[in-house]
């Protein structure tokens, strides 16, 4: 099993390169559509219903199969034996940032749920600081796994 995973590892990595994009793609898009969402549309409208649509496809057919693709191609990376230094630091660091980004994601979700039912009582504002944590998150994991600082 051990040369299996050591022989897959480059197609792993990759796989998980293009998931982690797509997540990140929808991290960033989502809370920019809540912006909007929030500033400019009338709940119960037209517009209201796009938006709800353009929400769901998007956090159901992208967002949430990149994330659990993210995390199934991580977790065999780290069970790949040699890959993880687990006595440096870095391997924690980007494990908290992982873990936070999951948090971003679901609570985009139940944010999601509120303007499905009318209760929105975020402002666009909020979504507008929101929508920074990604990027956050992102420079931690990057230099977590490639400068190694820690």
């Amino acid at each position: 099993m051990t040369d299996f995973l050591f022989d897959i590892y480059p197609w792993v990595k990759s796989l998980h390169v293009i998931s982690v994009i797509a997540w990140m793609a929808g991290l960033f898009y989502l809370p920019r559509l809540f912006v909007y969402h929030a500033e400019r549309i009338k709940a119960g409208s037209d517009t209201d219903a796009l938006f709800q649509t353009m929400e769901v496809r998007l956090l159901r057919a992208i967002m949430n199969p990149a994330m659990t693709a993210t995390w199934i191609f991580g977790l065999i990376m780290v069970f790949t034996p040699g890959i993880v230094d687990w006595s440096a630091f870095w391997p924690y660091t980007k494990a908290a940032a992982v873990l936070a980004m999951t948090w971003f994601h679901h609570w985009l979700g139940y944010r999601r749920k509120e303007f499905l039912r009318s209760e929105n009582t975020r402002s666009g504002r909020t979504y507008r600081i929101m929508n920074e944590v990604p990027t956050l998150l992102l420079i931690i994991i990057v230099f977590s796994v490639i400068a190694r600082p820690f």
